[in-house]
């Protein structure tokens, strides 16, 4: 005969605010992040369902969007759970940023938005919409690389190249921070890049150099996209 006693009771059933419903009202993971798990107390469940109500609701098929890469306007539609990364090689033609791991550890696929660089692998399309967009596709001008472009090709600071674009992203908004780093700022302020290969010697040179050629415009490095780059 089966044990009684580990049967649940209706009174346990129907006690609290269900999973499915607290889920279904906070809607966001920023409503989960405060309600609880932060040691915050559980929204009632009338509320949680009035704040989710009042977010404005795209989806689940493709929605009108508009964004701004490397300065020029682009309009698209796409479903809300499109990642920048995607829209960028799917749908405008951008392959510069690598789609390698897919879940913000590589950083293969940094971009920089609203002068800050991001995994674009897990930022939402929908979410860049009013920002400024830049990706490495932005620096060189015509023939003339933009200094770090050329320090990565002097200094062998690429093999097999899947990493490289998100590096030298990443160094950018780096050096436009920092314009004067030494060796062991540029190792840390690179941290979130990987590079399978282990060319990191070569990438610390050609950061300091690209920071230096940024100064006093040695070795005849052309300058490329300037302050916009």
């Amino acid at each position: 005969m089966r044990d009684q006693k580990n049967k649940p009771t209706s009174d346990k059933r129907k006690r609290g605010i269900s999973r499915r419903k607290f889920l279904k009202g906070v809607g966001l993971g920023s409503g989960v992040l405060s309600s609880g798990i932060l040691g915050g107390p559980l929204l009632p469940e009338a509320s949680a369902v009035a704040q989710a109500a009042e977010v404005e609701v795209a989806g689940p098929t493709p929605a009108p969007i508009e964004l701004t890469v490397n300065g020029q306007r682009k309009n698209l539609r796409l479903e809300p759970r499109v990642t920048l990364l995607e829209a960028l090689r799917d749908w405008l033609d951008m392959t510069g940023a690598k789609k390698v791991c897919d879940r913000a550890t590589c950083g293969a696929c940094t971009v920089i938005l609203d002068g800050q660089p991001v995994y674009s692998c897990s930022v939402l399309a929908i979410e860049s919409q009013g920002k400024n967009i830049q990706t490495v596709e932005s620096l060189a001008q015509g023939d003339s690389l933009h200094p770090l472009q050329a320090a990565f090709v002097e200094n062998d600071a690429q093999q097999c190249g899947f990493c490289t674009p998100g590096f030298v992203v990443a160094a950018k908004a780096f050096l436009d921070k920092y314009p004067n780093p030494t060796r062991e700022q540029a190792r840390l302020g690179l941290g979130g890049n990987l590079c399978r290969c282990g060319t990191y010697a070569g990438i610390w040179k050609a950061v300091l150099e690209a920071a230096t050629g940024r100064r006093d415009s040695q070795r005849g490095i052309g300058q490329g996209g300037g302050s916009n780059a």
